[in-house]
């Protein structure tokens, strides 16, 4: 069996890119923004922040607040017919 190449950042070029008007500082309000037990978020990735950061093949999910973890929230979602959870930085969500 063949040896996978590169890590789960790899061919992320323009999903991880921000658009020419978003660069520069980010948001502080974005960034210690709260959320309640039940919100439902979007995830959304900022690029300019790597920690609290998920897997690629979530970007753009639906998800439900459930818990928090340091600074993260634990975040459920469905993916195919499987529940998860995610533990993901207030940055990289958006509320719906």
């Amino acid at each position: 069996m063949a040896k996978r190449t590169g890590t789960a950042v790899r061919k992320t070029r323009h999903l991880r890119k921000k658009h020419i008007r978003k660069k520069g500082k980010i948001n502080i309000t974005q960034y210690f923004q709260k959320f309640n037990l039940g919100d439902k978020v979007v995830l959304v990735y900022e690029p300019a922040v790597h920690e609290g950061l998920y897997h690629r093949r979530f970007y753009g999910k639906i998800g439900k607040i459930v818990g928090k973890q340091g600074k993260c929230y634990i975040v459920q979602i469905t993916d195919h017919n499987k529940e998860k959870k995610l533990i993901i930085h207030p940055v990289h969500l958006k509320k719906l």
